[in-house]
């Protein structure tokens, strides 16, 4: 499309000079018709493409941080994706355990109190909104956590917790990225957050990226500047002969 337009450029000689405009318009027309149908399109690709050659280089690795329900099997899990090819680590980080809305009593009552629980409670908060979000330490099970947590709270509260969240991180190949993640949504697990070098240019693309109409100016610009290129390409020929003669004139002197 570009060698059609350079070409009507150097049909000016042939031309009114009032029809180089629209020669020009035809060369922004054409330059964004092509940018819009046959470059944007390419263009939209190369995150995934990124993503690819990403994945196929060695030693990468990608981590997933995942907020699990504590009805989810947790070991069966740990069990299933240690035994995936490209597993690196799994840690079970804290869990959250969501309660009732904490007045000032109660939830001063809880940040004293949720520490001695367990010597295995890293930092907690306690939210007045109702929940409390606990760290474990030296990789500590979450299930045991939830545990010794549940067995406090029935021996204060008389009943039993029905619901709390188990938060860990998944270290992976880069490469086994989709092995992985089809294994978690077949559980109904999505990745609340991902990070590695994949994700990095991903998202480095994605911020650099040009909108669709950006883009499509872009390519317009381009179509009038090949434009222009023919149409002085005759003038540029013209000078270059004289320039050549020039200094082939002046080594023979």
């Amino acid at each position: 499309m570009m060698i059609f337009v350079f070409s009507i450029g150097m049909l000016r000689t042939y031309m009114p000079k009032k029809e180089v405009l629209l020669v020009l318009l035809v060369a922004f027309l054409i330059g964004s018709l092509g940018g819009a149908f046959f470059l944007e399109p390419i263009y939209k690709e190369m995150p995934s493409v990124i993503k690819v050659v990403e994945r196929n280089m060695p030693n990468t690795d990608e981590t997933l941080y995942l907020d699990l329900s504590s009805s989810i099997d947790l070991n069966e899990l740990y069990q299933n994706l240690s035994n995936t090819e490209g597993f690196k680590s799994y840690d079970e980080e804290s869990i959250t355990i969501p309660l009732w809305k904490f007045s000032d009593q109660e939830k001063s009552y809880f940040e004293k109190i949720v520490g001695n629980i367990d010597s295995h409670y890293g930092n907690y908060t306690v939210n007045s909104s109702g929940s409390i979000t606990i760290e474990l330490k030296d990789n500590y099970s979450a299930t045991k956590a939830l545990k010794s947590f549940s067995d406090w709270y029935k021996l204060v509260y008389g009943s039993s917790l029905s619901y709390a969240k188990v938060h860990s991180k998944l270290v992976i190949d880069s490469y086994n990225f989709d092995e992985f993640q089809n294994n978690l949504l077949q559980r109904g697990i999505v990745a609340s957050k991902l990070e590695g070098p994949i994700q990095n240019d991903l998202n480095a693309t994605s911020n650099s990226g040009m909108s669709n109409t950006y883009f499509v100016l872009i390519t317009g610009i381009i179509g009038v500047i090949v434009g222009l290129m023919g149409i002085y390409v005759d003038s540029v020929v013209v000078y270059y002969r004289r320039f050549k003669k020039f200094m082939e004139t002046k080594r023979k002197r």
